[in-house]
């Protein structure tokens, strides 16, 4: 009886570990999202994959861009009225990291509509899966995927970016 119990244990401790990876990584999104709405650039580049704050010229450069960006979608007009991710999809072993797709939706008021956005973040754990960065899915940034990623996973399919719907 008490060999079963341990089996039981042992198959059971990949689906629970599994199960808190996925709420850690949805958690740390509803993270980003929020600072994105909240305009809290240092907190979004906190949680942005390393290499890419490398490739943008260090952490306060980033939030540089970030700030100008939006700053600049202000001056048009627009402005971000809500941003949400939905449930994280299957994890790949990447080398020593897990990656996940996480889809976002973020929609965009403009003087005379609303224009919503859905892509994809990619999320990236170096730890097993308690901490996660991100990439938001962009043509640029897919493009991007094999020098920001040397190792990775080619069975994670990234699918094409949707043009934003009013």
């Amino acid at each position: 009886m008490k060999l079963s119990i341990k089996i039981f244990i042992l198959l059971m401790l990949p689906v629970s570990l599994f199960a808190q990876s996925k709420v850690a990584l949805k958690k740390q999104a509803n993270i980003v999202v929020n600072a994105i709405m909240a305009s809290d650039y240092n907190t979004v580049v906190n949680y942005t994959y390393p290499k890419v704050i490398e490739m943008s010229g260090g952490k306060q450069k980033l939030v540089q861009l970030l700030t100008a960006g939006m700053n600049q979608m202000k001056a048009g007009g627009m402005s971000i009225k809500s941003a949400a991710v939905g449930e994280p999809g299957k994890f790949y072993k990447a080398g020593s990291e897990i990656h996940c797709l996480v889809p976002q939706s973020i929609r965009v008021a403009t003087a005379t509509s609303s224009i919503v956005g859905n892509s994809n973040l990619l999320a990236v754990s170096r730890d097993g899966g308690k901490n996660w960065t991100f990439l938001d899915l962009n043509k640029n940034t897919i493009q991007a995927i094999p020098k920001i990623f040397p190792n990775f996973n080619k069975d994670l399919k990234i699918p094409e970016p949707k043009t934003p719907g009013f």
